[in-house]
């Protein structure tokens, strides 16, 4: 490879690949607690297989939510409305796994953090290096 150029790859799947729906389905936790609270701090994650959805991680929000109702009205909204598609939204386990978000990661992203420097947990995306 030419000095000074690098390889940059990423995963890509399609609509319905469970890697989506899990992401639907935390991206929908996460929506909702912000629409009740918009200082809620979320690290959701979702992992699905067969009938099996597991919602999981750490929330610290006012918004008082039903996580397993918005899990199914997540599944459904993608479509999986019947097990003949491999996963159906009435009849699929759901379980939930949450907690308030932990002391240490909140000193370290937010806690008495300026504006400029409050972090993205360990979920950022981040492309290049830091610098002034």
């Amino acid at each position: 490879m030419p000095k000074g150029h690098f390889l940059f790859t990423s995963e890509s799947v399609t609509s319905g690949h469970p890697d989506k729906l899990c992401d639907y389905i935390s991206d929908s936790v996460l929506d909702a607690c912000l629409a009740v609270d918009p200082d809620s701090k979320v690290a959701c994650e979702t992992s699905v297989k067969n009938t099996l959805c597991m919602v999981f991680g750490e929330i610290s929000t006012k918004a008082n939510l039903s996580y397993e109702l918005i899990a199914r009205q997540a599944i459904k909204e993608i479509g999986y409305d019947d097990m003949r598609k491999g996963f159906d939204f009435k009849s699929a386990v759901v379980l939930v796994a949450l907690d308030v978000q932990s002391s240490e990661i909140a000193q370290s992203v937010h806690v008495d953090k300026k504006d400029e420097d409050i972090g993205a947990g360990d979920q950022g995306l981040m492309i290049g290096y830091a610098s002034n």
